[in-house]
């Protein structure tokens, strides 16, 4: 069974960074788009950033410059560096990815770590 664990969340403060990380297991044959999304209280879930198989990044507006999101294809593993953090970032954060799998093309998500910005 295919599932997607991320891990890195956690309490920081205004300026501070964080590495979340997300590792699919399972028996994968491909993993084509990964992605971060996030979603704050009594509000909806947002795309953070994604990265294509090839490599080509996507940032939301709000996160372009403090973000950066990579990949490590071998471990099937996609990673969000966060600098500058800010008290807005503060959400549930999941990562998702489109997968090939004895299922087919699927796209799986996280449980969610959450990440609390605050001094």
């Amino acid at each position: 069974q295919v599932q997607l664990v991320e891990s890195g969340g956690g309490l920081v403060q205004p300026g501070g960074s964080l590495r979340l990380s997300c590792a699919a297991s399972g028996i994968i044959f491909s993993i084509n788009d990964m992605g971060w999304y996030r979603q704050a209280p009594g509000k909806q879930r947002e795309l953070v950033a994604t990265i294509s198989l090839g490599g080509m990044t996507n940032y939301a507006d709000n996160v372009k410059g403090r973000f950066t999101i990579s990949r490590d294809d071998a471990k099937h593993t996609v990673y969000l560096q966060m600098n500058g953090l800010k008290p807005e970032d503060t959400a549930v954060y999941y990562c998702n990815a489109d997968l090939r799998s004895m299922r087919g093309v699927v796209s799986y998500w996280g449980q969610g770590t959450q990440v609390a910005v605050s001094s």
